[in-house]
This record gives C-alpha cells, structure tokens and sequence, in this order.
C-alpha cells in the first residue's frame, strides 16, 4: 500500500525528479530527498532538451559562400553580376588589399555561372566579354540592358562556372606574371 501525505500520492509529491518525504510534506522533523528510479518528468523535459543544445553546440554549419583572393602584390578593386534566373544583378566595389580575402556573396551558391570584373591599382584588369552595368563608386545594379541609357558604364565581367552541384566558391587573382590558380570548389 502506498504511503500519502496529505492526500498526495507519490507523483504529487515528486518535483524535479526527487521524492520528498512525507516530513518534509508536512513541514517537521527532517528532510529527506531520493532521486527517483525513472524521473519521469525530467526525463521528457531533458531528453529533447539535451539533444537540442548538443546540435546546436556540437555541429558547426557548413560554409556556404562566394569568396574572392587577392593573391596580387597590390590593393584590388573586384565588382561581381549574377542572376537568379530572371534578373540580373551588379555589385561593386569590394576593395581587398594583397594577400587578403573577402565574401561577396553570402550563403549557398544559387547559380551555376557567376561574373567577375576586378582591376588593380597600376591599371591592370580581370576582364572578359560578358557586359554588365557598373559605375565609378559603390554599386548594386539591377539588370544588364542599356547601361549607358541608365547613366551607367558598360564594363566587361569574366564568367565562372561553377559547376551544378557546388554549394561554395573562391576564385583566386593572381599577378599576370605568376603562375595561374585554379578557382576551386570548397
């Protein structure tokens, strides 16, 4: 027969997954607490609760990006264009100093070609024959037709393919004298 305190059976008298005594219930003579066989009511709370903290401390999410190198001696000024499917946009600038390296596009590759001007400060280009909409200060430009109708340059991108699949992407400059580097997929 199970004991009861003051008409509480012994779920009642279970908090935080420790068994009061019946003394302790009624307020005299000393305390006494023993931890349950199955805590049940811990164990629902902290289960879930214990595996949500482990994945949100225990599993870093992968890095998604679009990353551009200066492996160049001097500062270079990149600009990039890239579409959703639909639309086109530009954006520009992103200075980088040598050796440095800088995130244009945040998150998951949406596309499989992207477009790339850069020049450095001795005049030298990465150029190609994809035309895009740019401008001589910072920019972010909707759409590649009729550049200098809207008051824009009209400058000459390289295009990266970056395969179908690809999640992440950096693209390395280099001087023109050095040996080339091979953009990669990360």
């Amino acid at each position: 027969m199970a004991r009861r305190a003051y008409g509480l059976d012994k779920a009642a008298r279970t908090w935080f997954g420790l068994n009061w005594s019946d003394a302790a219930l009624r307020g005299r003579g000393a305390v006494w607490l023993t931890p349950l066989k199955t805590p049940l009511r811990m164990n629902r709370l902290a289960v879930p609760v214990v595996i949500l903290l482990f994945c949100a401390c225990g599993i870093k999410s992968a890095r998604a990006d679009f990353r551009l190198c200066n492996n160049t001696s001097g500062r270079v000024s990149v600009a990039i264009s890239y579409t959703d499917g639909h639309d086109w946009l530009s954006e520009g600038w992103w200075n980088l100093r040598p050796s440095a390296c800088e995130v244009l596009l945040r998150g998951p590759l949406a596309a499989q070609y992207y477009y790339v001007y850069a020049m450095d400060e001795r005049g030298g280009e990465w150029k190609g024959k994809s035309f895009m909409c740019t401008r001589d200060r910072e920019f972010r430009i909707d759409g590649r037709a009729d550049c200098f109708a809207r008051g824009y340059d009209r400058t000459g991108f390289f295009e990266i393919d970056t395969g179908r699949d690809a999640r992440n992407w950096t693209v390395q400059l280099t001087d023109p004298a050095a040996p080339i580097a091979p953009a990669t997929a990360q």
